[in-house]
């Protein structure tokens, strides 16, 4: 049977009642997973999870937030209860996700077709970029496989396999999750998209990000510039595996 788990951190009290109602329309039955704070993991224990070094190629070209050890973590605990529980296929979603109840049960059926093969099939907040090759198709809906991994979270259907593949892949972690996803010359599990998903970002509607750090300008230009060449590192290796 497939669950659903919608990742809801507590002290983002904001976005209660829109969990509240993502629990009614998700179409599998649902529970609020606990999100894991990352400011408040045992150091120790975070210390174990992040490693200085980089892992894996391209290396990533900045340190990792408290958030974003966080978000990591609360995506590594669902998968470790699918693993622990033979949890067949799991509906992952992140608290800051409108659904289109229509669109997204579309969606899904899609997806559920192609999950026992794909093991990984994102439902994208943001429209996914060409190139990419259709794997199958029903009407407007498609599952497609991008040649690059689109970054985000917020929403994804994984199976069994995929979520034991992931999880041994990220016993330490030098990335956030959805870069480290985009890598799957690294995890062996090859992320595909369904579009249209069904499913909108509804970060700012629901309180803010929870993972977003401050910067000044400078900051931000240096940022900018890492950022660029490190996604072009990425694209340049998902070409090459592709």
């Amino acid at each position: 049977m497939t669950e659903t788990f919608i990742i809801h951190l507590e002290r983002a009290s904001a976005r209660r009642p829109h969990v509240e109602t993502m629990m009614q329309e998700s179409p599998y039955p649902a529970r609020i997973w606990p999100a894991c704070d990352g400011a408040a993991m045992d150091p120790a224990v975070r210390d174990q999870l992040v490693s200085g070094p980089a892992l894996f190629q391209p290396a990533y070209p900045f340190s990792l937030s408290l958030g974003e050890v966080g978000c990591f973590e609360s995506h590594r605990s669902v998968w470790r209860h699918m693993v622990d529980n033979d949890v067949k296929v799991a509906l992952i979603l992140e608290d800051d996700v409108a659904i289109n109840p229509a669109g997204f049960r579309a969606a899904l059926a899609m997806a559920e077709s192609q999950i026992a093969e794909l093991g990984y099939i994102q439902l994208q907040v943001r429209t996914v970029k060409p190139p990419f090759s259709v794997v199958e198709q029903s009407g407007p809906v498609a599952v497609i496989r991008p040649q690059v991994i689109p970054l985000r979270t917020s929403a994804q259907l994984v199976s069994l396999d995929a979520a034991r593949s992931l999880l041994t892949a990220s016993e330490q972690i030098d990335r956030p999750v959805d870069g480290f996803l985009q890598l799957f010359w690294e995890t062996g599990v090859r992320p595909h998209c369904v579009v249209p998903s069904g499913v909108s970002d509804l970060t700012q509607e629901s309180g803010g990000s929870t993972v977003s750090r401050k910067r000044s300008l400078w900051q931000k230009l240096i940022a900018s510039l890492k950022r660029w060449t490190y996604r072009n590192q990425v694209a340049t290796l998902s070409r090459k595996y592709n």
